[in-house]
């Protein structure tokens, strides 16, 4: 009776740890029209600061003749804790706001 237990309890602990690693999801975005070397990193920082992300990798593009640059960010997050538009959200807040790469 001890083992049925004692199985059950670590079923159930394996089960809801795939669980809650079930909702990771990624997205890129785009983000245009920066001017300065610290803009990409204020978009990182203002993506990691979001409830459930847990990776942000950030690609920069520059336009040497306009003398601006775009940047891409991919961005893995928990589903069950935020969403697109909060990501969104979070680089407008900061100044830059972003659309969905597609």
């Amino acid at each position: 009776m001890k083992r049925a237990l004692a199985f059950a309890a670590l079923l159930t602990a394996a089960l809801a740890s795939t669980s809650a690693a079930g909702g990771d999801r990624t997205v890129t975005l785009n983000v245009p029209n920066m001017f300065c070397a610290s803009c990409p990193y204020i978009v990182k920082r203002s993506l990691e600061k979001v409830d459930g992300v847990s990776s942000v990798n950030v690609f920069l593009f520059e336009r040497i003749a306009t003398a601006t640059a775009t940047v891409t960010v991919t961005v893995t997050f928990d589903d069950d804790r935020t969403n697109v538009a909060a990501l969104m959200r979070a680089t407008e807040e900061a100044g830059f706001p972003s659309t969905v790469r597609r």
